[in-house]
């Protein structure tokens, strides 16, 4: 075993290499300049001149084709989907991938994965929304993605919606918070849809904030656990409320002070929608906000490339808020489809877009590619009795709808608790008992051996080695083999007295390989 490790220490992503007229990395890189294709790769290389720094180069079809697979639809493609996408030689297949890749089904999974984390849809404490709400809220909010409604319509039903936490699915917005207070309320829709902390505002802004949400009322009703969110009832007088910038307004009795605050939010011209919108689906397709972190937007933490923030924001109003429209202006720039290697300092090139940051998969992605390529499946368990938790195999845990469902994979390896909503709560960074997971436990080990997709992968190419290698590369990696790698592993099937181990010891080495567990 330890020959193997050795022998595959080339499966690893490379570290910065020296600026200048450096070749392509192979098989991470191509060869060519950064010629821009839109405003996103304008605005980024006008700064990166501006400071000096060199971009990387353009990542190679194997490195993007896995790439994006991960980052639009949280799943690794197939071993056949890679074959059939570095075969192709048309001059778009790039562009016609991320097309389809957005009308796949799961990409309203994996968006409402994201969505749920932000939103805190969980059914424990401290949130509380029960599993029937959690449930129903995860389901609005997947269609939602699904059917690609705009973002502003989206905002709007979750800001102003009422009724029942059970039947009008938006309002559990409301309840997911540790709180009912006007200022709970107020600090979950700032963070949520302004990308600001309330507790960075001063006292008076915040009153005025909260102002808003002052007539939002809350009761029981005679089913378990279900409860009715209302506008109430008892104000007699008009409410005066400003907003944010400063302008004023007087509500009537009887008119619900939300449906303001939404018709100011969302108008074309306000920074404070757009500019959060923007950058926080920048940051999720590229691993860092242009203002960083997305959801701490403060006059004294600016953007690294106010041209760049911009060119976002007017995308996103030219496109009617068409979410799916901004990730393909996004997936489609040289920017984004930047190697992973940068040439120079690292911690520069990453704070300006100089090179695709280099990040651990998801927990959820992780264990579904694992178990994707083993065929296999998880266990779950919730904290909540009721309903008794069951989770068919065939569930992807991209798929999971209610956050209290969990597994000691996803605690271990950073899954969100879902109880701020920042999107700091998800924790990527590795540890010692992740590394130790994937190399010795039986866990792992288990699928390894006894997974049964993975199982007729090895029976169908055990008489050709060679075949075997390539096939467990493009399977696990997305990539052929270099020849160096495939010699070593080639060698050391061919040396080995129990084939079936061997082949398992190859897999074993490619699932603890940087390149597996980082997207890159």
């Amino acid at each position: 075993m330890r020959r193997l490790v050795l022998l595959l220490a080339v499966v690893a992503v490379p570290v910065a290499v020296p600026a200048g007229e450096s070749p392509p990395v192979l098989p991470y890189e191509a060869a060519g300049q950064f010629v821009p294709t839109g405003p996103i790769d304008e605005c980024v290389l006008a700064d990166l001149r501006a400071h000096g720094i060199t971009p990387a180069p353009l990542c190679s079809d194997a490195v993007f084709v896995r790439r994006v697979y991960l980052d639009v639809i949280g799943t690794l493609p197939t071993a056949a989907e890679v074959g059939t996408f570095l075969a192709d030689e048309h001059p778009d297949k790039r562009a016609v991938l991320i097309d389809a890749l957005l009308e796949r089904d799961e990409f309203a999974d994996y968006w409402a994965l994201k969505w749920c984390d932000v939103l805190r849809v969980k059914s424990e404490f401290p949130i509380n929304l029960w599993p029937n709400a959690a449930q129903a809220y995860h389901h609005w909010v997947r269609e939602a993605l699904a059917s690609n409604l705009p973002y502003d319509a989206f905002v709007r039903e979750v800001l102003t919606s009422s009724g029942s936490n059970f039947r009008v699915p938006p309002v559990n917005f409301y309840r997911a918070g540790q709180g009912h207070e006007p200022e709970t309320l107020a600090r979950a829709v700032a963070l949520t849809f302004m990308g600001t902390r309330l507790e960075h505002w001063p006292e008076e802004q915040r009153r005025n904030l909260a102002a808003f949400f002052s007539r939002v009322g809350f009761k029981a009703t005679a089913e378990w656990k279900e409860e009715i969110v209302y506008l109430d009832p008892a104000a007699a007088k008009p409410l005066d409320a400003t907003f944010p910038d400063g302008r004023c307004l007087r509500v009537p009795v009887g008119q619900d002070p939300r449906q303001a605050f939404a018709d100011w939010l969302i108008s074309a011209d306000n920074e404070w929608f757009t500019r959060c919108i923007a950058n926080r689906v920048w940051a999720w397709l590229m691993g860092r906000g242009i203002v960083d972190e997305p959801d701490d937007v403060r006059a004294d933490n600016p953007p690294a490339n106010p041209a760049l923030l911009a060119s976002l924001q007017a995308e996103l109003v030219r496109s009617g808020y068409d979410l799916r429209q901004l990730y393909r202006v996004i997936l489609n720039s040289r920017t984004y489809q930047q190697s992973s290697i940068p040439r120079g300092d690292v911690a520069e090139a990453e704070a300006h877009f100089a090179v695709y940051l280099l990040r651990r998969l998801d927990a959820e992605v992780l264990i579904d590619a694992i178990n994707g390529i083993c065929g296999t499946h998880e266990e779950y368990t919730s904290a909540v009795p009721e309903p008794f938790t069951h989770i068919p195999k065939e569930k992807r845990t991209i798929a999971l709808a209610d956050g209290s469902i969990s597994s000691a994979f996803l605690e271990l390896f950073g899954r969100p608790a879902r109880d701020t909503g920042l999107m700091a709560e998800r924790n990527n960074r590795v540890t010692d008992g992740q590394r130790l997971h994937l190399l010795n436990s039986s866990h792992i080990q288990k699928k390894i051996q006894e997974g049964p997709a993975l199982q007729d992968l090895l029976r169908s190419a055990r008489r050709d080695r060679r075949q075997l290698v390539s096939t467990l590369y493009l399977t696990i990696l997305s990539r052929h083999p270099t020849p160096e790698e495939e010699r070593a592993a080639v060698s050391y099937l061919r040396s080995a007295q129990a084939p079936r181990q061997a082949a398992h010891d190859l897999v074993w080495a490619l699932f603890n390989s940087r390149e597996f567990q980082f997207r890159h």
